[in-house]
């Protein structure tokens, strides 16, 4: 995108909606997001941070008046600086508390889209984080409010939040402070986590106080402050875009960049619940899930949200394994007639390629349903691949006969086998069309049925030629008849055991697919099991972390209420660990009766086809030398 377009706009009627235009530049997008969004009061500079993260001086619009410039949420998407193959998505939200507006309901449903759709949060503000810079961020009190975890029916720990906040950087602008505490020199970051200090008592005004600092500090799982100078002589900052290098503080420049630096370094891939790595059009979905529900007067659900971004996903992980199996299949299809175990090998090989496709699209697939479909249908592709490699291979072989037999035919025609000695005559033709034939058709399926076919319509015309042979006897007639049948058995048979190695064959490709993809199954438990440990560690971490800070600042009532939040923390991981753990048993036994099953279908064909075969008398050898 070469320059910004709106995400979330207002309708007419008051409520949000997203901008069809934006959606289609997600839709777009396949690769991993990593998502920046800015929030504050209107007319803070925010839109200036924004362009410099997209390397550019101008983009988001800056306002030179009080008018707040950006309104609904903007997006502008660029090549992550440095993470190849990911994108980084820009969103410069709407300035809160715009006195036009008015609607403090509208700013909160802003803030919490903010969190909902990024990886890291910026809060932009002017001048210091004072009491009453924390006091206007009223919008994080009320987050558990306009977010639920789960249905709303279920009551779940606003502490479980942490879990899938953003990171969070407060970048205060138009610092003039310096940077002590108790007259010592102090960091950014210590700056920041004095301001979100608590007070001990219970009063009233005490515990309005300690609101606003309780919800950042337990949201948030990781925070960080810049603190940003003037940029340059206030008659000038209204035109920053527009002013060059020489003209901005040389302190502020340094500010930005190791602000910049610090985001295109640490923030991450957006992840959603569960650890399923969110895309452009992940993205895009999500959006359109979250307006649709505010605008419906719901609150977004995470976990809502999760379970129609899985259906969606699934789906569309379904249909892209199937293309790539189909797209390499059909490719493969142009050489066609080719040899079953190339056929066969290049099978494995797409079907393996389309299951890796879908594992790295697909979550939540817990029943293994999708997985099972495309299963099935990469089943009956490849019976129909095989299908059609079968007819062009006959048609092949027929064309091949055909061309072989024509002298003969021609014989037939003009009655040349028809004279005493004949039929040894056209049995010894025969017998150089049959071999020059399995000469050149070797590789191909269908040699033997073909052949079969052949000389079973040549019966007749062998049977004519035979009888009109007059230097044969009745008793050497009859024993050439014998043998004659015996042939066409022969023959038979052996088309019955080429289909009866190609079925064994078969065999062996399933069971190794089977067994590589209960492999990659595994494989992708163990990678959901592992993120929901990271995604639960972090948690543990931050909850920790809150609980000795309480304690040392003598906050025991607190500490102790943090305690029971880690305990209950605990119960709930080993809750859900236990349940992905059966869910995921259950899915491998599944997975591997299916296996069986497919199995046990061929293995009946297997023996009914060998019973065919060991029923069938054993012909003794003679008559037109063909075999």
């Amino acid at each position: 995108m070469d320059k910004p377009v709106c995400l979330i706009d207002t309708a007419s009627d008051g409520k949000l909606c997203v901008q069809r235009s934006a959606l289609q530049v997600l839709e777009q997008i396949q690769q991993p997001v990593v998502v920046v969004a800015v929030v504050g009061l209107y007319r803070t500079g925010k839109s200036y941070l924004m362009n410099r993260l997209a390397g550019k001086q101008t983009g988001f619009a800056l306002g030179s008046t009080i008018e707040s410039k950006t309104k609904g949420i903007w997006m502008w998407c660029v090549p992550h600086p440095t993470k190849p193959g990911t994108t980084l998505v820009l969103l410069d939200t709407e300035g809160l508390g715009d006195v036009d507006k008015g609607d403090s309901v509208h700013d909160t449903r802003i803030f919490s889209l903010a969190v909902l759709l990024s990886s890291t949060l910026v809060l932009n503000s002017r001048g210091t984080i004072d009491n009453r810079a924390i006091e206007e961020l009223q919008y994080v009190t009320e987050l558990t409010e306009y977010i639920k975890i789960k249905s709303p029916d279920e009551v779940v720990d606003d502490g479980e939040f942490v879990k899938f906040f953003p990171s969070f950087i407060w970048a205060v602008r138009d610092f003039t402070l310096q940077l002590k505490i108790n007259e010592k020199d102090a960091t950014e970051d210590e700056y920041l986590e004095f301001a979100l200090k608590l007070k001990l008592g219970n009063s009233m005004q005490v515990n309005n106080y300690n609101l606003p600092r309780e919800c950042i500090r337990k949201y948030f799982p990781s925070r960080k402050c810049f603190t940003f100078p003037f940029p340059t002589n206030p008659d000038k900052v209204s035109y920053l875009e527009t002013l060059d290098p020489g003209e901005i503080s040389e302190r502020f420049l340094e500010v930005t960049n190791r602000f910049c630096q610090f985001i295109f370094d640490q923030s991450q891939v957006k992840n959603l619940k569960d650890g399923h790595t969110v895309t452009g059009r992940v993205l895009g979905h999500l959006v359109k899930t979250y307006v649709e529900t505010i605008a419906s007067g719901a609150v977004p659900c995470l976990e809502n949200a999760v379970i129609s971004m899985a259906l969606i996903e699934n789906e569309a992980a379904f249909q892209e394994g199937l293309e790539v199996y189909q797209s390499g299949m059909e490719k493969l299809k142009k050489s066609f007639p080719l040899e079953l175990n190339e056929i066969t090998c290049e099978h494995q090989c797409f079907s393996l390629m389309a299951t890796q496709t879908f594992m790295k699209r697909s979550f939540r697939d817990s029943d293994g349903k999708f997985l099972t479909s495309l299963e099935e249908a990469i089943s009956q592709q490849f019976d129909r691949y095989l299908q059609d490699n079968e007819k062009a291979s006959e048609a092949k072989c027929e064309g091949l006969l055909s061309v072989l037999s024509e002298a003969m035919t021609e014989r037939i025609n003009q009655g040349f086998y028809a004279t005493a000695g004949g039929y040894n005559l056209f049995c010894q033709d025969l017998e150089d069309i049959v071999n020059q034939y399995n000469t050149l058709a070797y590789q191909e399926v269908k040699i033997a049925e073909v052949l079969e076919k052949f000389l079973q319509q040549k019966v007749a015309v062998t049977t004519a030629i035979l009888q009109a042979d007059d230097k044969l006897t009745e008793n050497e007639r009859k024993i050439c008849e014998e043998r004659e049948r015996a042939v066409l058995l022969e023959q038979e048979i052996k088309a019955q055991e080429e289909k009866q190695r190609q079925l064994e064959e078969k065999m062996v490709t399933e069971e190794q697919n089977n067994e590589e993809r209960v492999r990659q199954v595994i494989q992708k438990m163990e990678e959901e099991m592992s993120f929901q440990q990271q995604e639960t560690q972090r948690a543990m971490d931050s909850k920790l972390r809150e609980q000795a800070a309480l304690m040392e600042k003598g906050f025991q009532e607190k500490a102790n209420k943090m305690a029971s939040e880690i305990e209950e923390l605990r119960r709930n991981n080993k809750e859900v660990e236990d349940r992905k753990s059966r869910e995921f048993a259950q899915m491998i036994e599944d997975q591997e009766r299916r296996n069986a099953q497919n199995l046990e279908v061929l293995r009946q064909q297997h023996r009914q086809q060998m019973e065919a075969i060991n029923n069938r008398p054993r012909p003794s050898s003679g008559g037109c030398s063909i075999q």
